[in-house]
């Protein structure tokens, strides 16, 4: 064993004396990585850009034999689905005692919305449209995954998607690209802190590179295919946002553009990625996509197929372990240069130096620091807070709040008890077991007179209605009757496209029988994507999108159903009326032929409407607010100057209440067609009964500007409307000249002055 030991220490004195010089000097760390390379055969070089799964998810904490071996020889240089102090130290000790080198291993997972005390979902996150918020989620999951053996979480996903049939919507903010890019680099920076040198933070992971969200026919792994002006317009701008705020690492997307993969899309990962944008970190593909370019029909075999995704700048093979096996042979081959091989392991050696781990490999399995850390009470009440800010208030006739002293309520659906379900898809290391239940949450805020009954109704996801009997009979004995109705969990995220956004199986049916016992009704949605509820909207009096909430959800939704917290979230996508209008989202471009109805042929369906249910940005409050005039401080503007945009706020109701104030604009005419609206900012403001805020907007030519006829990016003089209201489609409107545009060319920037 010392002759196995003593390799590592040479090679740790060799490169590295101090963690925190190492992470303030780039050239020291630079210098310590050539050294490490010049030790390396190509086999360990190839080990390097190699991820291999652990097989906790299935069998507890262990790892396939075959792969253990592979860690021996210093053929793997990432491990994901392994957490926890003392497993990954026991990984650890293979790496750094057992290899020829001692290279540490870094440790990767799936950390999407919490590490163990989990937050709602990332949609239901970006419902809050607080920016600080998100950060703060983010945050407690870094300190609780580090503490648990994590450097590296593959988050956030920064897809924009416009097509609620794809089940991966949940992963992220929504349809709007400006929404998305803030939301994107808050929680980059929520999980890197300070910068991945600091020990409870973890290495963010920006995926899926690129406009994996625009999968055809919502239908997962699929293929995109999009005009590089939507490409850039549209889907690139949070990818660089989260890139700007200092992400370590990028996840190549599943699906094709423009006739090549993205793993090997040399368009996006070198010219894009690398010199437009200057992104210094490693790049690692998705489970398995470099072996899904055989199905894809873009290389005939695996070593072709490993040559073309290292040198489109794809630095690390995900699970397929084609760099690992064909790599070397390709350099022997000069098919690949070595050239190409140390550049990629240059950036994978960089980030283990900037984490420190070739000071102290176990820094991060400290068993004390994670019973001291992970689920502590202040993450929990992060949670809550965070789940109360994401719950929308869809619809409400008077019926909420309710009163904490009804004499009966009863709970009535498949998920009112559920614990698993609240806390959703991509929940990470959670527990089910540890969740509050919507019942619970009820149980424990009303007064011990109330009388709470419960029964399930009907299963979520069959016809049988064996059950609606029980539930009917409970509702007639109950003074206000709450219904708990959606998808079960494992219905939203990867893999989990749906054809139809109805309530499944035989819940809406349920809701209905419900519906005519002539009981006040409240309709609570548990789901990871928008469905198409219009029967609900017309026929229930509440209706609360509550997303899944994660730990702490049932408290959370008892806050707001009983009045201790008024609901404040707004949708970060636009709810259908019917999925044959998907895709659907509030910035379409106008058509030749706008909708009349009294034409039949314009832009309209014959048999549903054009408009949403629910349009983007909406979401209602137990107060109600009053907007002002739009006044803008100049009729026209040049170019080279701001303007200012302001709207007057008033709490026109008896509660306090916070009112996402939202800010649009859209060009009138410009040298290619423009969206019909484009949100531009939003400000969220606090205000009791009676009181009133002067809101105030500044557009600058950034905000105007957009990639025009030639594809340069700047603003063209013209006519534009200016909007702000509660949501996307109730605006007050203003409007303004810009007068001398020239043909400037602005760096796009996608952290907006708003950060």
């Amino acid at each position: 064993m010392k002759k196995l030991v003593i390799p590592f220490l040479f090679c740790t004195l060799l490169v590295s004396c101090n963690t925190e010089r190492s992470a303030r000097s780039g050239d020291s760390i630079d210098s310590r990585v050539d050294s490490v390379l010049k030790l390396m055969t190509v086999e360990e070089k190839a080990g390097q850009l190699t991820l291999y799964t652990s097989d906790w998810d299935v069998t507890g904490p262990s790892i396939r034999a075959g792969y253990q071996e592979d860690i021996k020889a210093g053929k793997v240089g990432a491990v994901f689905n392994a957490y926890g102090a003392k497993y990954t130290r026991q990984l650890q000790e293979i790496a750094v005692k057992e290899t020829r080198l001692g290279i540490p291993l870094l440790f990767g997972y799936d950390v999407i919305h919490g590490h163990k005390t989990i937050f709602p979902i990332p949609i239901g996150e970006a419902s809050s449209w607080d920016l600080e918020a998100i950060e703060r989620s983010a945050r407690v999951a870094a300190e609780e995954a580090s503490a648990d053996g994590l450097h590296w979480t593959f988050a956030p996903m920064v897809d924009i998607s416009r097509d609620p049939r794809w089940g991966r919507v949940m992963e992220g903010a929504g349809e709007d690209t400006y929404l998305g890019s803030l939301i994107g680099a808050a929680r980059v920076k929520g999980f890197q802190g300070n910068g991945i040198s600091e020990i409870n933070s973890v290495a963010a992971c920006v995926k899926h590179f690129a406009a994996y969200g625009a999968s055809q026919a919502g239908r997962d792994y699929h293929t995109v295919d999009m005009s590089d002006r939507v490409l850039r317009e549209v889907y690139l701008p949070p990818y660089k946002a989260a890139v700007d705020a200092g992400a370590a690492t990028v996840m190549t997307s599943f699906n094709e553009l423009d006739g090549t993969p993205a793993t090997a899309n040399k368009y996006l990962m070198d010219d894009i990625l690398r010199k437009e944008w200057g992104f210094q970190g490693f790049v690692v593909t998705d489970y398995t996509s470099i072996m899904e370019m055989l199905n894809h029909g873009n290389v005939a075999d695996s070593a072709e197929a490993a040559a073309a995704t290292i040198k489109s700048g794809v630095d690390m093979d995900m699970q397929a372990g084609f760099f690992q096996y064909e790599l070397p042979q390709l350099v022997k081959d000069g098919k690949v240069s070595e050239a190409e091989l140390n550049t990629a392991v240059r950036r994978v050696l960089r980030i283990k130096f900037q984490m420190g781990l070739f000071d102290d490999p176990y820094r991060y399995s400290d068993e004390q620091r994670e019973k001291s850390t992970i689920g502590k009470p202040e993450f929990k009440e992060a949670s809550r807070d965070v789940a109360r800010k994401s719950i929308v208030l869809l619809k409400n006739n008077g019926v909420l709040p309710l009163s904490k002293s009804v004499k009966t309520i009863a709970l009535i659906g498949p998920l009112g008890k559920s614990r698993l379900d609240m806390i959703g898809a991509w929940s990470a290391a959670g527990k089910g077991d540890s969740a509050v239940s919507i019942f619970d949450g009820i149980r424990a805020k009303v007064s011990p007179s109330t009388r709470v009954l419960y029964a399930k109704g009907c299963n979520v996801n069959d016809d049988s209605t064996k059950y609606f009997g029980e539930a009917v009979s409970l509702a007639r004995q109950a003074d206000i009757v709450i219904m708990s109705v959606g998808e079960a969990a494992w219905m939203s995220g990867e893999a989990s496209s749906r054809g139809i956004l109805d309530l499944p199986g035989a819940q809406q049916k349920l809701v209905e029988e419900i519906h005519k016992t002539g009981k006040p009704v409240v309709v609570l949605l548990s789901n990871g994507r928008p469905l198409t509820i219009p029967w609900i909207d017309k026929n229930i009096p509440a209706v609360v999108e509550t997303w899944y909430l994660g730990t702490q959800a049932g408290h959370a939704i008892a806050d707001v159903l009983f009045g201790d917290y008024n609901p404040s979230g707004k949708l970060p996508v636009t709810f259908p009326y019917s999925v044959g209008q998907v895709p659907i989202f509030y910035s379409a471009k106008n058509t030749g032929r706008p909708r009349d109805p009294n034409n039949k042929y314009s832009s309209k369906y014959l048999d549903i409407p054009n408009d949403p249910l629910y349009p983007f940005g909406y979401g209602l409050s137990y107060t109600t607010f009053e907007y002002g005039e739009v006044n803008l401080s100049a009729g026209e503007v040049s170019a080279n100057q701001n303007l200012s945009v302001t709207c007057r706020i008033t709490n026109s109701g008896s509660l306090s209440g916070t009112e996402t104030v939202q800010l649009y604009i859209r060009d009138m005419v410009g040298s290619v067609t423009r969206p019909l609206k484009e949100l531009k900012g939003f400000q969220q403001v606090k205000l009791g009964p009676g009181e009133f805020k002067d809101v105030v907007f500044t557009l600058t030519p950034e905000d105007l500007s957009f990639y025009r006829k030639d594809m340069t990016f700047g603003p063209e003089a013209g006519r534009f409307k200016v909007f702000v209201g509660p949501n996307s489609r109730d605006v007050k409107e203003g409007e303004f000249e810009l007068t001398d545009a020239p043909k400037m060319e602005f760096q796009v920037k996608a952290m907006k002055k708003d950060l």
